[in-house]
């Protein structure tokens, strides 16, 4: 990785816990890319021998893209962090470190995160995914607030992005109108003062290891809804809550809340169980489907989409994925206003 050159006033008290020697991270730009292709829930009703109206209730899913023929994972994560870069108004040049959180590579190696190098021509960037499903993004997010606070990279691109249509077994009830195809990018850049990101909770529960699980001998995810959806609404609610505590804020503060986009009945379901007010809570799965480590970028994305993140809002991340791994920070939206 590149380790750019620092002034000394820029390696100070960073950190929001405030340990000396740090400087801060922030979270800047955020953009989105799917597939032109969208499904809507019809033909795979059909094939499950349901209806249109099943689906919705049980997922609140409309449609969901799903990529063509032909088009990768490395190829729509470019795009996404193509455009990132150009909200931010950040040179390509100066990307330190490109991370790319998948379960579903274009190949077995090399991974993602090179080939988005390739396509941005971005050179010899440091790049490498990271695996831990649908939580991966925000260990991604963790991993790059690391290096910034350190001094070990100035700007880093984050990347959740998934083909969850790869791994869909499509006559799967519990499954086959869960899953989506899509990438979502942030760019976590160096600043002064405290950091605006985290303390980033992460967390593992293996007594769930087995209720979303896929082998390399089928090649498609399985999971048993009900108890899975138990244990998603507790660790998204309890992961939200130590997020905010450890922030030092309350529920109150809280301008967005950005859950994970794994279906609209736990959204709505965590949503009740902290007594959230709606209008704050991001749902956008009736459009985009679940796509792993994409969902909570892309919802943050839309939210963006829909003015809610000015300069200086508090945001709520909270995902939950295979393992079970869960994890939350909350966010200061954007860099600090000078002065």
């Amino acid at each position: 990785m590149q380790t750019p050159a620092m002034d000394t006033h820029e390696r100070v008290d960073g950190s929001r816990n405030g340990r000396p020697g740090l400087r801060g991270a922030a979270m800047s730009a955020v953009a989105v890319a799917v597939p032109d292709n969208r499904v809507p829930n019809a033909p795979i009703a059909e094939r499950l021998g349901v209806d249109d109206r099943w689906i919705v209730k049980r997922t609140g899913i409309v449609e969901r893209p799903i990529a063509e023929d032909g088009l990768t994972v490395a190829e729509l994560s470019a795009r996404a962090a193509a455009e990132t870069l150009e909200k931010a108004h950040v040179d390509p040049a100066d990307i330190d470190l490109v991370l790319v959180a998948t379960m579903t590579p274009d190949l077995i190696t090399p991974n993602v995160a090179p080939m988005v190098v390739n396509h941005l021509d971005l050179g010899t960037v440091a790049a490498c995914d990271v695996g831990a499903a649908c939580t991966g993004w925000l260990h991604g997010v963790n991993l790059a607030c690391s290096a910034v606070e350190t001094g070990r990279a100035r700007n880093v691109l984050v990347i959740g992005a998934d083909f969850m249509s790869r791994v869909t077994d499509h006559y799967d009830r519990s499954t086959a109108a869960l899953w989506a195809d899509g990438v979502g990018s942030v760019l976590i850049s160096a600043c002064k003062g405290p950091s605006r990101i985290g303390p980033v909770m992460l967390g593992t529960d293996t007594a769930g290891a087995r209720l979303i699980h896929a082998t390399h001998e089928e090649g498609v995810i399985r999971m048993r809804g009900q108890e899975t959806f138990g244990a998603a609404v507790s660790h998204l609610s309890q992961g939200a809550l130590k997020a905010i505590g450890a922030a030092g804020l309350e529920l109150e503060d809280i301008d967005v809340f950005a859950f994970h986009q794994a279906n609209a009945r736990i959204i709505r379901t965590v949503g009740e169980r902290l007594e959230l007010p709606t209008e704050r809570v991001i749902c956008c799965v009736d459009r985009y489907g679940n796509s792993s480590a994409a969902t909570l970028p892309i919802a943050l994305g839309h939210a963006d989409g829909e003015g809610l993140l000015q300069p200086g809002a508090k945001v709520l991340l909270s995902t939950f994925g295979p393992g079970f791994t869960w994890g939350a920070a909350v966010v200061e939206w954007g860099l600090p206003t000078a002065g």
